[in-house]
């Protein structure tokens, strides 16, 4: 299991007791925490963990790369045939490495992937926003899910490259190492959707879906939080977008022209004032996607 953190010492310990927890036969999983530059007395936490010999548990410390690099690490130094990737803030429920290995004893060809499912902790309160969040569809069928769009997954065996979400995911550690993770990628985003599109296109990617294979993710957000994590997405957008144009990750200049007009001031007032005006609408997730879409603009032009 592999596990790149950055200054998240707290969650991360209680990610660690998660796993110490898993219904796993002993001993028959590691743990590979690679801390990319943290400040917050990460590498304390994970000194006072591996004392206490619950699984076997190693990590390391690299300059602040982001999270592809950390991953790539993590891979060179894994002993086994399966890497689970989780993210620091997931926290694994019982049966959580159970479900993702029967998916592996069922799905045994090196291209076949598996993604379980990923809730919202129960301390996150369920607002609007954490709904706009995690729901792919909300508005007019399409705009949402920035964090996680499962909903558009449901009752589906199968998910494609948009869904290659590495903080609940599982792949054959024999195909990484042919096709690490793209090392340009320094900050948020980008980097597992463009690995999962470059396997797609290399080694026909089939990644099956095992909502059975549960964690619950505990990040507090909101919607100024949102606002940063769309700007480094709209900054790392141009890398993807030069090694896939096909993908239009960047936007042509006349959809830009048209999202400039619809985030402009106004626009973003306008829809703010009816979301507090009519609280129980959609004007909520209408002022949610234009900030999340002004945002992303400026990364877009930040990172030319």
């Amino acid at each position: 299991m592999v596990i790149p953190t950055y200054n998240r010492s707290e969650i991360l310990s209680e990610t660690l007791e998660r796993l110490a927890q898993q219904d796993f036969v002993k001993g028959g999983y590691e743990v590979i925490v690679v801390d990319d530059g943290s400040r917050d007395g990460t590498q304390a936490v994970l000194e006072s963990f591996a004392k206490k010999n619950l699984f076997p548990l190693r990590f390391f410390l690299q300059h602040n790369q982001g999270q592809g690099i950390a991953r790539n690490h993590a891979v060179q130094e894994a002993h086994g045939k399966i890497i689970v990737f989780i993210g620091d803030d997931i926290l694994p429920h019982r049966d959580f490495l159970k479900e993702h290995m029967q998916f592996h004893h069922q799905y045994m060809r090196e291209n076949e992937a598996v993604l379980g499912l990923t809730l919202w902790d129960s301390r996150i309160p369920k607002t609007p926003f954490t709904e706009f969040m995690t729901s792919g569809g909300i508005f007019f069928g399409r705009f949402g899910g920035h964090q996680f769009a499962y909903d558009r997954l449901k009752g589906k065996k199968m998910a494609d490259y948009n869904f290659f979400y590495t903080s609940n995911l599982s792949m054959k550690r024999s195909l990484l190492l042919k096709y690490p993770f793209d090392d340009s990628f320094h900050s948020y985003g980008w980097e597992d959707i463009e690995l999962g599109y470059r396997l797609t296109k290399e080694v026909d990617l089939k990644l099956y879906y095992n909502p059975d294979a549960i964690a619950d993710h505990y990040h507090p957000m909101d919607p100024e939080s949102l606002f940063g994590r769309l700007k480094a997405i709209g900054k790392s957008a141009h890398i993807i977008h030069k090694k896939y144009p096909e993908l239009q990750k960047v936007p042509p200049f006349w959809k830009k022209v048209i999202l400039g007009f619809l985030t402009n001031s106004f626009f973003l007032h306008f829809s703010k004032f009816f979301m507090h005006r009519f609280p129980r609408t959609r004007w909520h997730f209408l002022y949610y996607y234009l900030i999340s879409k002004k945002a992303f603009l400026e990364g877009i032009e930040e990172g030319i």
